[in-house]
């Protein structure tokens, strides 16, 4: 079978976010698996509108366009979801509303309260509604790990058990990848 073209998405756009941690980590480990061709996608090059909003500009309508075009290159996609007040960003919240992942695989990176869980949880829920199907495994760098990379320069590629989740992770989106692939060429 061919490579599954995977998206990477960043899933924050604020100041001194952790986001690009996770986001190289984990598209440093997926470009090593011969299946996957990975792409990293940063939602500060994609600004947007909110969905629906009657102000938004021609640039911001065009810039979503651009992001829906995007998003159909990929096979599946893995999110770096940070968590605030127990949810995910509003901004990557958007992203998701203005895209299309109907049939594909997505997987995702927590980090934040509890390692990202109760924000994973919603982009899971999400995730059903637009006919995506999410991995089971998910990736939760809890706030001691964040506070070691930030101040102690540890990486993540440090914490035994987060390699072998994001190994796990991609085999399930490998597979998933393959069997939605192969579903929607049928």
């Amino acid at each position: 079978m061919s490579k599954l073209k995977i998206a990477v998405i960043i899933g924050s756009t604020r100041i001194r976010r952790f986001a690009d941690h996770p986001a190289k980590w984990i598209a440093e480990i997926a470009a090593s698996r011969p299946e996957l061709e990975v792409e990293v996608l940063d939602l500060l090059d994609y600004p947007m509108s909110f969905l629906g909003e009657a102000s938004a500009t021609d640039a911001e309508n065009e810039t979503a366009e651009r992001w829906k075009k995007k998003l159909r290159e990929f096979d599946g996609y893995v999110f770096t979801a940070a968590e605030y007040n127990h949810a995910p960003t509003a901004v990557l919240k958007n992203a998701i509303d203005l895209g299309e992942f109907i049939h594909k695989p997505v997987a995702f990176v927590g980090y934040g309260g509890v390692g990202g869980a109760r924000a994973v949880e919603h982009l899971r829920l999400i995730f059903v509604e637009m006919s995506a199907v999410s991995v089971k495994t998910g990736i939760h760098i809890s706030f001691p790990e964040y506070l070691s990379i930030l101040k102690d320069g540890k990486t993540l590629t440090d914490y035994a058990h987060l390699v072998e989740a994001a190994k796990n992770q991609l085999d399930q989106l490998i597979w998933w990848g393959n069997v939605l692939k192969a579903a929607r060429s049928a």
